[in-house]
């Protein structure tokens, strides 16, 4: 059975960081790309990095702030988020990919998720 875990959510004020944490078991971690996506009130889920054979994905709004990592041997991929904004709160989730290493932006290309670490950015 696949498990995803996150952590490293949690309350800073704009313009500080996080680092989220994604730990995985019950797969071949290294066969998977992985994905962050987030998810604010009212709104859809939205991919904001991805990771896999090709390279990175990063949404527009996050580029330049936002790094997606992952540590096979670990089984664990990271989302560091520096230069937070009030924008990027929402709960931040990990997923992995349908289609082996090769990653998605949408949410119906991953299959397996975690619970959703919530992240909150006051101004």
């Amino acid at each position: 059975q696949v498990q995803l875990e996150e952590s490293g959510g949690g309350l800073v004020q704009a313009g500080g960081s996080l680092r989220l944490s994604c730990a995985a078991s019950g797969r071949t971690f290294s066969s998977y790309a992985m994905g962050w996506f987030r998810q604010a009130p009212g709104k859809e889920r939205e991919c904001v990095a991805a990771i896999g054979w090709s390279g990175r994905y990063y949404l527009d709004s996050v580029k330049g702030r936002f790094t997606i990592s992952r540590d096979n041997a670990k089984n664990t991929v990271y989302l560091q988020m520096n230069s937070l904004k009030p924008e990027d709160t929402a709960v931040y989730y990990c997923a992995t990919g349908r289609f082996g290493l090769e990653y998605g932006t949408k949410a119906n290309e991953y299959d397996y998720w975690g619970q959703g670490t919530q992240v909150t950015v006051s101004s």
